[in-house]
């Protein structure tokens, strides 16, 4: 959670565009928070003559694939805020560079998904927390399956 796939025209961006889109991109999830590790771009430079839109070349087309692995989006109305959000993020890359564009997202079972043999932990888990802020993959335990705020001890009532 998330790739994003960025099918673009030969030479639309230098390294260093893809290093600050990438970096734009990351900041963006990082704010949920998310580890930053999971987030993956790759960009593939695609030929004019690779690209139809309606059965006509365009060599001016970006499509933008992102799956979510991680979270969903609950609602139509945050979907509808989170389309609008990641337009205006690449709004830079494409519109402002004269570009058409398209953009879905994926949504796909987080239980089918692993990081270096890992499953990711749940949503705002003690193990997720753990993973934003050393940002790297780690082994966790059933303990720190459980949310931030709850955690249960054998043997300790709580009184």
């Amino acid at each position: 959670m998330p790739l994003w796939k960025v099918y673009h025209p030969v030479g639309a961006y230098s390294a260093r565009d893809k290093k600050e889109f990438a970096e734009r991109v990351t900041e963006m999830y990082s704010r949920i928070p998310i580890p930053k590790f999971y987030v993956v771009m790759i960009f593939e430079e695609v030929a004019p003559d690779q690209v139809y839109v309606g059965g006509v070349p365009h060599g001016k087309f970006v499509r933008f694939k992102l799956d979510h692995m991680a979270r969903t989006l609950p609602g139509p109305i945050l979907r509808e805020w989170w389309v609008k959000a990641v337009d205006e993020l690449i709004a830079p890359y494409v519109r402002d560079r004269g570009y058409d564009w398209e953009v879905t997202i994926d949504e796909l079972p987080a239980d089918l998904w692993s990081l270096q043999g890992e499953i990711p932990p749940p949503f705002e888990s003690h193990a997720e927390k753990r993973w934003v802020k050393e940002n790297r993959v780690s082994s966790y335990g059933l303990q720190e399956k459980l949310p931030v705020e709850l955690r249960f001890t054998p043997g300790v009532t709580g009184e």
